[in-house]
């Protein structure tokens, strides 16, 4: 499946904007094309791009970046503190493909002007449209079966205004269609609400009770599922500024079930406006839409029961962004394409890359593994980390350590919890805490880093052409081409690996080039099998160029920018007119296009700007352009 997406993109006199934070992670078990995987983190996009100006207008004030707000210290701002963070030249980013100029840009300083689509295996763009749930109870058999009293009761529990208690609504007609009715009555009329039968004295009695209450949780019990629904609940999730992870995490919290009843397709941008389709595991559309009341910044709709979870990878994506040096630019991006790259944000934000960590578990060095993770590190960091970081270093008492976190889901957390149970002696069993996920974050960003870096050497010994040696995929395994063949075949058709026990290498100069990276890492690439079988690498291929589709783009002009420059899904669904530009003495480029999985559309747009893409950058431009 694909996704589609809208991005705004500013140059000096715009608005500033920063890049996605969180990409997916897929578990790599056999070599596979990664143009099969769903590891697009902001692979489609629309977006704009605003334009410098001969004078500069200062913007108002903004609210505070991730991060910003609870970051304490010496006074320093976001900026000084992301000077610390990475750049594209740490991860192996070095090339272009097109010979344009390049011009100035800021991409996505608000969230809303990143606004990404799942197109989904069918080739259809998902959208919310419709937060209706499916009727299965009509409602003339609800108000039979329930009393005004009842409804009353029912509706207080439902609002948290009696969590912890109950409703019991003696069955009058004891019949088995007359319970079935009341179970469905409460569960279609008040979700968030469970039900459960119970006798007394030889009395037949509903006992309904609200799904985030102890007692629930206490004595679970496995609720009733209708035989003629699919196990899965199929629905589209809209979320503001906040990746797929975090926004499972809080569903997940607030429906009092594991995120592991979740599944999707790909994981989306934080810093952006997201539509994906999400299934849960017996779960009803009324206790999922009731959410809609409950959390700000997130929209569920578009309902249907299926027999099928979702698989990563089951997506495609579309994206949008826009004088002569635009027309050059997304012409080339159009006809040639840009360097498929891994985004920024498979990396990290902090002094201490993704990568690193990687790399030392594939090291086998616990130790440093566990340093990497808890040690002070310079850049913008929420303040609970910064003291739970000062108390680790100071006392590497987990238990210590572990107290100045609030939050303890995060990595952080889960490893101190891990070490306080297990002992420092026994890192591997307290590293394995960590949702599996997580921990195999660290080793795909490590491969991903060698990817990176191999493909700039590529490109920089060969070219943009096909040569001898190369590798392409034939019926889905890799050939490597010869003098005849590269002839005949272009740069869209060549992949290079991901480092693995399941993957060949080019015979030319890049191939060594693999393997003196890998030595140099302490790595020995023709044994990439890990002791601990999760962290054993199978490999995959990935190709080197992508050509978007269905790219088109236009310059727009305003005035205000603090405006949205893309219309979202919940705008539409209120019914709000799409946003306007007459002339104005901002800029921007708005592009549209569509990207296959395994893709990042901030790499599409590095292509056309000609600039680097990070955090750190980007925020750099936003300070000099803003003063």
């Amino acid at each position: 499946m694909m996704e589609s997406t809208e991005t705004v993109l500013d140059t000096p006199g715009g608005e500033k904007r920063t890049c996605p934070d969180e990409e997916l992670v897929h578990p790599a078990k056999r070599a596979r094309v990664q143009d099969k995987e769903g590891e697009n983190g902001g692979s489609g996009s629309q977006q704009a791009l605003d334009f410098e100006e001969n004078e500069k207008e200062e913007c108002d004030e903004e609210e505070p970046m991730e991060g910003e707000e609870d970051v304490e210290g010496d006074g320093e701002t976001f900026a000084d503190m992301m000077k610390h963070g990475l750049t594209e030249l740490d991860v192996g980013i070095l090339k272009f493909v097109s010979d344009h100029k390049g011009f100035s840009g800021i991409l996505k300083e608000r969230y809303s002007d990143f606004v990404v689509h799942e197109i989904n295996k069918e080739g259809k763009t998902v959208r919310l449209d419709d937060l209706t749930v499916p009727v299965e109870v009509k409602p003339e058999q609800q108000v039979q079966v329930l009393t005004e009293e009842q409804k009353n009761q029912l509706e207080e529990l439902q609002l948290f205004k009696n969590k912890e208690g109950n409703v019991t609504i003696e069955v009058m007609e004891d019949t088995k269609e007359r319970r079935t009715l009341i179970h469905k009555a409460v569960k279609a009329m008040y979700p968030g609400l469970e039900t459960k039968t119970e006798e007394r004295d030889g009395r037949r009695f509903i006992v309904a009770y609200h799904t985030a209450g102890k007692r629930a949780l206490a004595a679970p019990r496995k609720h009733s599922w209708p035989k003629s629904r699919g196990s899965f609940c199929h629905c589209v999730l809209y979320k503001e500024n906040k990746d797929t992870m975090d926004a499972i995490n809080v569903l997940s919290k607030f429906l009092r079930v594991r995120p592991n009843v979740f599944s999707y397709m790909g994981t989306k941008d934080k810093r952006a406006i997201t539509v994906q389709e999400i299934a849960v595991l017996k779960i009803s559309a009324e206790r999922i839409a009731h959410l809609n009341k409950c959390l700000m910044n997130f929209k569920l709709g578009n309902f249907s029961y299926k027999k099928h979870p979702l698989k990563l990878g089951e997506l495609q994506v579309t994206g949008t962004e826009g004088s002569e040096q635009v027309e050059q630019a997304m012409s080339s991006l159009r006809n040639t394409g840009f360097i498929n790259y891994y985004g920024m944000q498979r990396f990290g934000t902090t002094a201490v890359p993704t990568y690193q960590v990687g790399r030392a578990i594939l090291q086998n060095n616990w130790t440093e593994v566990m340093d990497l993770i808890l040690k002070p590190r310079p850049g913008a960091e929420k303040g609970y980390l910064v003291r739970c970081r000062e108390e680790w270093a100071r006392t590497q008492d987990p238990e210590a350590a572990l107290k100045k976190l609030p939050v303890k889901r995060c990595v952080e957390g889960q490893l101190l919890r891990g070490l306080s149970k297990y002992g420092k002696k026994n890192i591997v069993t307290a590293f394995g805490l960590i949702p599996r996920n997580n921990r195999l974050m660290y080793i795909h960003s490590y491969q991903s880093y060698v990817w990176n870096t191999m493909v700039s050497q590529r490109i920089q010994d060969f070219g943009l052409k096909a040569v001898p040696g190369d590798l392409m995929l034939s019926g889905g395994k890799a050939h490597v081409l010869s003098e005849q063949e590269a002839e005949k075949h272009t740069i869209h058709d060549v992949v290079m690996p991901l480092p693995g026990f399941d993957v060949i290498y080019p015979t030319h100069v890049v191939g060594q080039a693999y393997r003196d990276m890998l030595a140099s890492d302490g790595l020995d690439i023709d044994n990439m099998r890990h002791k601990i079988r999760d962290y054993s690498l199978a490999g995959a291929y990935r190709r080197i160029i992508i050509r978007p589709q269905d790219v088109s783009w236009e310059v727009i002009h305003y005035d205000d920018p603090r405006i949205p420059l893309v219309q979202t899904d919940v705008e539409k669904l209120e019914g709000k007119p799409p946003p306007a530009f007459p002339k104005g003495k901002y800029r921007a480029l708005r592009m549209e296009f569509s990207l296959p999985p395994s893709t990042y559309a901030t790499m599409a747009i590095r292509e056309v700007l000609k600039m680097d893409t990070s955090i750190k950058n980007q925020t750099q431009l936003n300070t000099t352009w803003l003063n």
